[in-house]
């Protein structure tokens, strides 16, 4: 709300400070007001390092500055990174922090330079221009936070390869999750060795995007209004990178709101499983969706045990997994409906922002910044929720313990 954080003369209002940086810290995505034209050079700053720390993770920026000052990890601070990163060993927490701090700087400072250099180059920028472009849009894409610098997102480079690519590879990276790419790093190519969370992530990251990719492209292909408009090979790269960034990136490179209503279920769909657990990406997460998908499968196949890899799956895992879809979807239904209420919105735009915003994606049909106070107020929850309401949840589940000393009789209802 500081004057010298707005580009204008005054003041932000509370309402639209708040969103902005609750939409920052959550890694959502979603603003009420242009980034580059309402926000000044400070201002942009500010939304940088609160995305940032954001999807760095409060808790792991707090151990790690822990493990600076005390140049060790106790065992207090050892539970609660563990929680905060989903390291499924005590003994990999200082590994997994130390692949956090690796990872994303390593990540940012390589796509900066592969954006910066393209931004000089190809579209002529001064120096200072294309690295302050390049580095914002490197940490928002591996943060996946979607905050650009440009009013229209990504869309005035569409088809430039050399500018949408190293932004996928980053938003991948980082929706991937550490403790994967920590188990990357160690075994890149012993794939039998591989746990079944990083099989999981891998394989339901692939399903998505190239299912993604084939229903964008082919609901899409004609539209004038989205790739329509574009060479094949424009479409494409916008077909991939939509896929991609619809689970929870939030950039976008054609127009959501002119996207056939069947694309945007498709989105609907991709935002509400979101990525890889312990990354930056919102959403449900993918081991939650693949879980329950192995579950239905071994329900149909008869079987009393849910396999993954030569691997039973413990049914307290299976109901965390159902828990969690759940408690997601009754705070996706709520959320629309007090839309709905408060708003002219249609249903499907309401269904949209509410599900973007809970599961901390940032895509809009643009009807974010034409809300009534009560709709932005709903939509700020909904994102505080997102982010730290499911980590909570799922950590609570997880460590609660109830041994009951006796079991009650077993009866069967009828299901289905």
């Amino acid at each position: 709300m500081l004057p010298a954080a707005r580009a204008g003369a005054g003041s932000a209002p509370l309402l639209t400070a708040l969103f902005t940086s609750t939409s920052a810290v959550c890694v959502t995505g979603l603003i009420v007001e242009d980034t580059p034209l309402y926000w000044s050079l400070f201002g942009q700053w500010v939304i940088l390092g609160l995305f940032q720390a954001g999807g760095f993770g409060i808790m792991t920026g707090a151990t790690l500055l822990g493990l600076l000052v005390a140049g060790r990890l106790g065992l207090q601070t050892r539970l609660a990174a563990q929680a905060e990163t989903r390291s499924l060993q005590l003994g990999d927490v200082g590994e997994v922090l130390r692949m956090v701090i690796l990872v994303t700087v390593t990540v940012e400072a390589l796509a900066t330079a592969a954006l910066a250099l393209r931004l000089h180059f190809a579209y002529g920028q001064p120096w200072g221009t294309a690295l302050w472009e390049g580095f914002f849009h490197a940490v928002s894409a591996f943060n996946n936070a979607g905050f650009s610098t440009r009013s229209d997102s990504l869309s005035g480079w569409a088809s430039d390869a050399l500018i949408v690519v190293p932004i996928t590879l980053a938003v991948l990276l980082g929706g991937l999750g550490f403790p994967v790419l920590n188990e990357l790093r160690r075994r890149p190519t012993a794939f039998r060795q591989w746990s079944v969370h990083t099989r999981l992530t891998l394989l339901g990251s692939a399903i998505l995007i190239g299912g993604g990719a084939l229903l964008i492209g082919a609901y899409e292909w004609n539209n004038p209004a989205t790739l329509g408009a574009l060479d094949t090979g424009s479409r494409t790269l916008g077909a991939m990178f939509h896929s991609v960034a619809a689970r929870t990136a939030g950039f976008n490179t054609m127009d959501v709101g002119s996207m056939h209503l069947e694309t945007q279920a498709v989105n609907w769909a991709l935002m509400f499983i979101g990525g890889g657990s312990a990354g930056t990406a919102g959403g449900i997460k993918i081991t939650t969706f693949m879980l329950l998908g192995y579950a239905v499968w071994a329900e149909v196949r008869g079987s009393g045990d849910t396999v993954v890899a030569r691997r039973r799956i413990p049914h307290q895992a299976l109901r965390l997994a159902l828990a969690v879809v759940l408690m997601a979807l009754t705070v996706l239904a709520f959320g629309t409906l007090a839309l709905l209420s408060v708003t002219d919105l249609e249903v499907h735009d309401a269904i949209f922002e509410a599900i973007s915003a809970s599961a901390t994606v940032g895509l809009s049909t643009g009807v974010t910044g034409e809300l009534p106070p009560a709709g932005q107020g709903i939509l700020i929850a909904l994102m505080f929720v997102g982010r730290v309401g499911s980590v909570t949840l799922v950590t609570a589940l997880a460590l609660r313990r109830h041994q009951q000393v006796f079991r009650y009789p077993e009866e069967r209802p009828i299901v289905g």
